[in-house]
């Protein structure tokens, strides 16, 4: 039997309890998310995780929110309007 591949990361963003900051991030990590910021004032903290591993984080305890990264390019400023 053939183990499946594991899918590749991606970035999230994701909103937790500010009283239980710590103790929400540390249960993240053991999710799988590998943390690459963090807001603690905000209850707001980023990372990486592998895209089958986001059910997993949204019901950590704590968690209110969890929601991928976006990126958005604009043209130059010199660049005609389209």
């Amino acid at each position: 039997m053939s183990e499946s591949p594991k899918s590749a990361p991606v970035g999230v963003v994701l909103v937790v309890d500010p009283d239980r900051f710590a103790e929400v991030v540390e249960a993240l990590r053991q999710a799988g998310l590998t943390v690459t910021g963090e807001q603690p004032i905000l209850g707001t903290l980023s990372g990486t995780v592998a895209e089958d591993r986001i059910p997993a984080l949204e019901v950590v305890d704590g968690v209110e929110a969890v929601d991928r990264e976006r990126t958005v390019r604009l043209p130059p400023p010199d660049a005609p309007i389209q």
